[in-house]
Formats: C-alpha cells, structure tokens, sequence
C-alpha cells in the first residue's frame, strides 16, 4: 500500500471525525427539543435510511452492491452478524440524543473515545476487520494510550462534577461497539464492492432497532413531550451519518480498525473543541486545556499511523547501509 493512499484515508477518516462531533451536537439538540433520545435516534437514522434508499437503486454500483451481497449471504461468503454494524450506530446516536444535552460534545467525546480506542486493539487483534490481524504493535498501543489521556486532558474540568460520569457510561459503551461496527461494515463493503450498499445495510439494521425500541418506550412512556421542531439542521443528523459510515466503511481496509478509530478520535476532538469555542451551550466549558488536549489526540494519531512505518523505513535503511558497505568492502 502507498503512503499517499494510507495518508488520503487517514484524511478522510479524521474528515469523518469532524462530521461525527457536528452530528452528536445535532442530535443532542434534537433530543433536548423531543424530550426524548430514542425518538431522536429515530428521526437521524430514519432520515439516512430514506436517503440511502433513494440513492442506492439509482446507482448502477448500488444496484450491482445490492446483487452481490444476496449472492454473498446464500453462498455464506458474508454471515449474518456481520450485516448487524448498524444496531451499534444505532446505540451510539441514542447517546447522543440522551447525553450530550448534559454532558456537552467534549464530555460526550472523551467517553466514546475511551471506549473505542480499547476495542479497536482487540478488535484489530482478533482480525474480525477486512485488513486481517494486526498485531497490537507498542506504537499502536502507544497511539491509543496517549489519545485517552489527550481527551481525559481536554475536559479535564468536566470531571469534577461526579453526576457527569454515571450518564458518561453509556457513551463510553457505545464506543466500545463502534470499532466492531466499522469491522463488520467493512466485510460488507469489500464483499459487496459498494459503499453505498454497505452503508444501507448499516442504517437498515439500526433504524429497524431503534423503531423496535422506540415502541417498547412508547407502549411505556407515551408519546415524547416534545414536538418535531421546524429548524431544518436538526434533521441532518442522519445525512451526515451516512457520510461517516460511508466513509469508514470505504477505508477500513486501507487503515486498519485501530488507526481508523484513532483518525476518527482526532476528527472528533478538534470538532467538538471548535464546537463548544465557536458555538457554546449550557454544557460546553472551553479552556486552554481543552486546546492542548486536542493537539495531543492529534499527536496520539501521528504516533499510531507512522509509529511502525518509522521503523520499517528505519529498518530497511540500515539494511541498505549495511549492504553497500559490504559491496564496498568487496570492491577494495
């Protein structure tokens, strides 16, 4: 693999992250205005399922994706559970809506990326993602450590306020299914040779989830107390989800499920700090330690993606050296 095209997909990933924090406060919002999170993970996912099956069938690789992956579910080439990414995503936009109206984007941010650096070492150990098993190398490990201590340091101040960290649990969860999202989404995408479809499936699978449950809470709470509010950008929620899925489904297999995640952390932390400075709420605390933090989440990436190539390069030239000094020695 070149390094321009690790490098483009590490890009994009962190380009996802963005998207990712702008999403959370989206939905956050929208669960603040409903009343509800699970009626507010309804309408994001909902939203990118109604687009995706538009877009999908008019596609001709939509289509084609389509084709490949019934071929691939009757001939066993994909299972089942790896078409179930979704009821992740699902669970991750839930959070949202229920937690970032109190625990701000950063806050909210710290607990995914705690839970989602930890998996992604297993996840990539166990070779569950399309790039196989990767070794959990002591840059890889490196990354991950760092960028957990990066957004522990950014919202440090948050932590002072014990009635965050309870509701902090459920994020923290959803980060721990996220790594095995993008895994299994990745199968799907190389399997079927569709980001497009790849990307329905995952919505299919967590709308269908998120409607089963949004029953359960109706049959026992009733109707949201809150009515669907008339401002248009609190229902981009779901478009910019299938950005990010769409995307981390296309380069997983270039980066790995770690590196993936940890590009995606990166994208997130700058998102959210710039969030919270440019467009604060009640929940939001900027302050310098915020920005430092984010500069370490970007360094922990850094470690992670080049910390092997360093040494490779490292390695080949002093093998280089060491040949031509043998062929000079021969010489004389």
């Amino acid at each position: 693999m070149s390094a321009g095209r690790r490098f483009g997909a590490v890009a994009l990933a962190t380009l996802a992250g963005v998207a990712v924090a702008t999403q959370s406060r989206i939905n956050g919002e929208l669960g603040v205005r409903l009343g509800d999170g699970v009626a507010a993970a309804v309408v994001s996912f909902g939203s990118g399922l109604l687009l995706l099956l538009l877009l999908v069938p008019a596609t001709r690789a939509g289509r084609r994706g389509l084709t490949a992956l019934r071929t691939a579910l009757q001939q066993g080439a994909l299972r089942p559970w790896q078409c179930l990414g979704g009821a992740c995503g699902a669970f991750l936009v839930f959070t949202q809506g229920a937690t970032v109206g109190t625990l701000g984007v950063a806050v909210f941010t710290v607990a995914v990326v705690a839970g989602q650096s930890a998996s992604s070492l297993l996840v990539d150990r166990a070779g569950i993602g399309p790039s196989g098993r990767q070794a959990v190398t002591g840059a890889r490990l490196a990354g991950a450590a760092l960028t957990v201590v990066a957004v522990l340091l950014a919202v440090s101040d948050r932590f002072r306020e014990p009635s965050t960290l309870a509701l902090a649990l459920l994020p923290l969860l959803a980060g721990v299914a996220v790594a095995w999202q993008q895994a299994v989404n990745g199968w799907v995408r190389v399997v079927t040779e569709s980001t497009l479809t790849a990307t329905l499936v995952n919505f299919t699978a967590g709308t269908a989830v998120l409607l089963v449950a949004f029953l359960v809470s109706l049959a026992l709470r009733g109707l949201p107390p809150g009515e669907l509010p008339n401002d248009l950008w609190l229902y981009l929620g779901g478009p910019i989800g299938v950005t990010f899925i769409a995307v981390a489904a296309a380069v997983v297999r270039l980066t790995g499920v770690l590196l993936l995640g940890l590009a995606t952390v990166a994208g997130q932390v700058v998102g959210a700090v710039l969030l919270d400075v440019l467009m604060p709420s009640a929940a939001s605390h900027p302050d310098p330690t915020t920005l430092l933090g984010a500069v370490l989440t970007l360094v922990a990436v850094a470690v992670a993606a080049l910390g092997g190539r360093v040494r490779a390069w490292s390695s080949e030239t002093r093998s280089g050296t060491a040949r031509r000094g043998r062929t000079d020695d021969a010489g004389r």
